[in-house]
């Protein structure tokens, strides 16, 4: 089966469309699939959820998607740096679902190992515990959570092989692994694809069987949040 795509666009071509619910890998801007947001940008489609720890910056990552206001509705842990997110959410016009860090982790990493639900502390007696079942363990409050299982994720990695067997670089291994087994079609974008046997199998960081398209983007922009420089 080949996997490999000859472009973004392509590579979504068939598995988008209106409405859907879509998981994008990343933390901050670190890891982030630039050109699949482009394309997923570029094909038009709208009312998406999206699912993501952060909402990009203004310009740039989700931030691209929230300007063509494609999203209707956001399930994330950060959002602090985006200034058209802030102005939507505030006019009422996106909807929010905030998620603890760890708990939108393990949302993932539940739906990705076919576990429907489970129960954490994190949250209870909060905002983020209302309308949720709870229950005693242990002595504690846990609340209890929904697996989250995209229709479509987005991923960005650094190196796979022809098999979409998958190597990330440092922070980029954060949340895009448990994107990637999360999504009912995963889509990933890569620096370098080499040949199947490549990779020493202790190498790799995430199998091949959760891959469903590659694309090659060998050249990403890889921009950062904010630029810091001593005097």
């Amino acid at each position: 089966m080949n996997k490999i795509y000859p472009s973004a666009d392509a590579a979504l071509q068939g598995i988008v469309r209106d409405g859907q619910l879509l998981a994008v890998g990343g933390f901050g801007l670190c890891g982030i699939p630039e050109a699949l947001i482009d394309a997923l940008r570029d094909s038009a489609v709208k009312d998406l959820t999206v699912i993501s720890n952060n909402a990009g910056v203004d310009g740039f990552g989700l931030g691209k998607l929230l300007e063509t206001r494609q999203i209707k509705r956001m399930i994330s842990s950060y959002v602090g740096e985006n200034k058209e997110f802030e102005r939507q959410f505030l006019a009422g016009e996106l909807e929010l679902e905030f998620t603890p860090q760890g708990t939108l982790a393990e949302k993932l990493r539940a739906g990705g190992a076919g576990i429907p639900a489970f129960f954490t502390r994190t949250g209870y007696g909060t905002l983020v515990a209302e309308g949720k079942e709870t229950r005693e363990f242990n002595g504690h409050m846990h609340v209890m959570e929904l697996a989250l299982i995209p229709e479509v994720s987005l991923v960005k990695a650094w190196k796979a092989d022809k098999s979409g067997n998958l190597i990330f670089r440092r922070t980029a291994r954060n949340f895009n692994p448990a994107v990637a087994m999360a999504g009912r079609i995963t889509v990933v974008e890569v620096e370098e694809i080499v040949e199947t046997g490549t990779f020493d199998p202790d190498a790799v960081h995430l199998p091949g069987i959760y891959v469903h398209r590659l694309v090659l983007n060998a050249h990403p922009e890889k921009r950062i949040e904010k630029r810091t420089l001593s005097s």
